[in-house]
């Protein structure tokens, strides 16, 4: 099987979670401006989701780039990575309906903690496929990104009982060095390319 099956598939994921975390918005019971602004702590929250769904999918896309062939374990790591985004649209809407309360502020931390960490297996089984002194290889030894990743989760866990806004930060932190695709991949597949093309 090649790997744009399983990016099929993930796509199709991608699109439902997005789908149910849309839905979960309901009509204000107005027909005024006040009306939507008790909806404000929802619509946080879906854009917090949003972006990061869209980095998800985006990154992942460029990951799946550097597949050389599926196997069963691959196969399972990206769904135990799609396994823990299916809750986001839950703990979504938990957060946005409790105005971003601690405990639903946590758990929307763990949730992304654990999805991170997924991605991390995913990833380093994704590289185990390629020759050590390959340049994909080489190029994705030091992932501080994947590497911070988790610790900014962490702290917005434990923040979220002090400050959901504090914890709120971190999360925009993590979005934040995230939002542009990991360039080394680009740089990867390019080199790779012109060796191919080399006489």
């Amino acid at each position: 099987m090649k790997a744009n099956r399983m990016e099929a598939f993930s796509d199709g994921v991608w699109a439902i979670i997005i789908t149910i975390m849309v839905l979960e918005f309901k009509l204000p019971e107005g027909h005024d401006w006040q009306s939507l602004t008790a909806l404000g702590p929802k619509f946080l929250s879906y854009i917090f989701s949003f972006v990061y769904v869209g980095l998800y999918w985006n990154n992942h896309h460029h990951l799946l780039h550097m597949v050389r062939t599926i196997n069963g374990r691959l196969m399972w790591l990206n769904l135990l990575l799609l396994f823990w985004l299916t809750f986001v649209p839950f703990t979504t809407a938990w957060m946005g309906e409790s105005h971003f309360a601690a405990t639903p502020t946590a758990l929307y931390g763990i949730v992304l903690l654990l999805a991170a960490t997924s991605y991390w297996l995913l990833q380093r089984a994704i590289i185990k496929q390629h020759p050590t002194d390959s340049t994909f290889v080489s190029s994705m030894g030091n992932d501080w990104k994947v590497k911070l990743s988790p610790v900014l989760y962490l702290t917005a866990v434990l923040t979220a009982y002090l400050s959901p806004w504090v914890s709120g930060s971190f999360f925009v932190l993590v979005a934040a060095i995230w939002f542009f695709p990991d360039k080394r991949i680009e740089h990867a597949l390019r080199k790779s390319d012109y060796n191919q093309t080399k006489p």
